[in-house]
């Protein structure tokens, strides 16, 4: 026998079918959690639990991004702008742009600096070079390191006098601190405190001290001899260059770029 629907049953169950098609779908797991003596039924919606993954996920990544730019684009900038101005210099007579190499002392200087840097873990080499890197992040990691290099050989020079006595004591007073710092015991914090003090002196003796000493240039001897007898004297026996102020700003700007580099080194690439 067939059945007979109602039209008032037909009517009920297109209602009950729409209603149905307008609830949502909950995607989750029932769990059970003790309120004293009863027992509620809690819905955890998977949803929410991916989406929360995902911010988490994107948000890391945007983190191992930003680290990833300030490592291998902002901190080599730094080195190789250090690494120009550190060779900059600006003649008295006419403002003309004078590029000085380094000496070879400087090149011996940056080279026992970066064995400091590892010695007091500020770059740990585990962490820069290893077989679980990739070997474009080897290559990237060296290439940083190499900067940091130019950087260090070029602040020597900027900051050791170019020639006479004045170059010889202050290349002994940064060879006596580096090699002190060989053998004492320090960390991180330590080296660059140390660095800071050597570096702000030997800056205040050449920029503030021997510049002042140096005679300006003028057309002729005795005319630097009537003019400026003392400064002419001192500038003769020390055999100090002639270079203009601007020399001295920027040469404070070098060092200030250098040891922010040094702040921003981390001792580490792993997570980058």
């Amino acid at each position: 026998m067939s059945e007979v629907h109602s039209p008032k049953a037909e009517i009920e169950e297109t209602e009950n079918f729409s209603v149905a098609e307008n609830l949502s779908i909950v995607d989750g797991e029932l769990l059970e959690s003790a309120d004293g003596e009863e027992f509620v039924t809690k819905i955890e919606s998977r949803k929410s639990k991916t989406e929360i993954q995902n911010k988490r996920q994107t948000i890391n990544d945007k983190a191992r991004n930003q680290k990833s730019y300030l490592q291998y684009i902002v901190l080599p900038v730094i080195f190789l702008t250090v690494a120009l101005l550190g060779g900059l210099r600006f003649d008295a007579a006419d403002s003309g742009f004078l590029f000085l190499k380094p000496a070879l002392v400087c090149l011996i200087y940056a080279s026992v600096l970066l064995f400091l840097f590892f010695r007091a873990r500020l770059i740990e080499l585990d962490g820069w070079f290893s077989e679980e890197f990739s070997s474009a992040k080897n290559v990237a990691n060296a290439g940083v390191l190499l900067t940091l290099f130019f950087a260090c050989a070029q602040i020597f020079n900027a900051l050791l006098p170019e020639r006479g006595l004045p170059f010889w004591t202050i290349a002994f007073c940064f060879f006596w601190t580096l090699w002190n710092n060989l053998f004492a015991e320090f960390d991180a914090r330590k080296l660059i405190k140390s660095l800071v003090g050597m570096f702000a002196l030997a800056f205040f003796v050449k920029y503030l001290i021997l510049a002042n000493l140096a005679a300006p240039p003028s057309d002729g001897l005795w005319q630097r001899i009537t003019e400026n007898p003392t400064k002419e004297a001192f500038t003769y026996l020390l055999d100090l260059p002639r270079f203009a102020a601007a020399t001295g700003y920027v040469q404070f700007f070098a060092l200030v770029f250098f040891l922010v580099g040094l702040f921003l080194l981390k001792p580490e690439t792993k997570n980058q």
